[in-house]
């Protein structure tokens, strides 16, 4: 995925020239779905280090600590694990693995916020996005995990055909977004009650493979398929599960002595027992 504007240097003065005296809007919340991303774990060098990055950076706040892991979130809701463990390497660019942890923020006022913040904390950002279904941008944590923080559009406006969502990455509108704060000033106190993990966007080695496990073993619909890319939901959201190949094609089985994605679980709607899975590149996801 093409990552294209930085919030750096001159990027970041023009966008922080746009705060003052802009106008309200409102935004919308994805429906509930039958079954949607719950937490991440991610497996790391240094918990205390990445624990520290994800407040300061993305907003999330400590719940509680479970022998290795801390447990970060919103409004009192779990949502990233950070689990330390000796002796682990970085993962290849090349190999299976976590593309991104999407972090969905409750709104676009939000996203706002949000962003005043990283201009003043000179936070740097990978690009920048708008997908026609959500607004985004992109981070990589410390130990070279990608993060998506994002707000939707409202589902009104989302396109259809041939029950495939209509996506894309063009220019983000930054004035637009900024100007949901109107006369008030800018405001982050970190992630809002509601901020959930939106979506989780993978790498494997053969996206069109694993894009049909997904919808074979867990029963997951394709929204938007490609040679080199699966977007995929539950409910009719734009995506909770993204695989891709475009920097994996033909990788295998992920290293358990790398850091990155540990486990992904996901939340049913209706009751149900607790299922174990693990995909072909050796990524756990567990149903519950």
């Amino acid at each position: 995925m093409d990552r294209r504007t930085l919030l750096t240097g001159a990027g970041a003065a023009a966008l922080a020239s746009t705060l003052p005296g802009l106008a309200a809007a409102a935004n919308s919340l994805p429906l509930s779905a039958p079954v949607r991303v719950g937490r991440v774990t991610l497996r790391c060098r240094d918990a205390e280090a990445l624990a520290a990055w994800y407040q300061s950076a993305v907003g999330l706040q400590e719940i509680t600590r479970e022998g290795a892991t801390i447990w970060l979130g919103a409004g009192g809701e779990r949502l990233l694990g950070l689990t330390e463990r000796s002796g682990l390497d970085l993962p290849g660019q090349q190999e299976a693995g976590l593309f991104h942890t999407a972090i969905l923020l409750p709104s676009r006022r939000d996203l706002a916020n949000w962003i005043a913040m990283a201009v003043e904390r000179r936070i740097p950002v990978d690009g920048t996005a708008d997908h026609r279904v959500s607004e985004a941008i992109y981070l990589t944590d410390p130990e070279g995990n990608g993060v998506e923080i994002y707000a939707d559009t409202p589902q009104a406006g989302w396109r259809w055909v041939d029950g495939e969502v209509q996506m894309g990455s063009y220019r983000l509108d930054l004035e637009g977004i900024m100007a949901t704060l109107g006369a008030l000033p800018p405001l982050w106190t970190g992630a809002p009650a509601g901020t959930s993990i939106g979506h989780v966007h993978m790498k494997v080695g053969d996206a069109p493979r694993a894009g049909r496990w997904w919808q074979e073993t867990l029963g997951f619909d394709a929204v938007s398929s490609r040679d080199d890319a699966v977007f995929l939901s539950t409910g009719g959201y734009h995506h909770h599960i993204a695989v891709n190949q475009w920097l994996s094609a033909g990788a295998g089985r992920r290293s358990e002595r790398t850091t990155g994605l540990e486990l992904l679980e996901l939340l049913r709607r209706d009751s149900g027992p607790m299922e174990q899975f693990e995909d072909d590149w050796g990524t756990a996801i567990r149903l519950a």
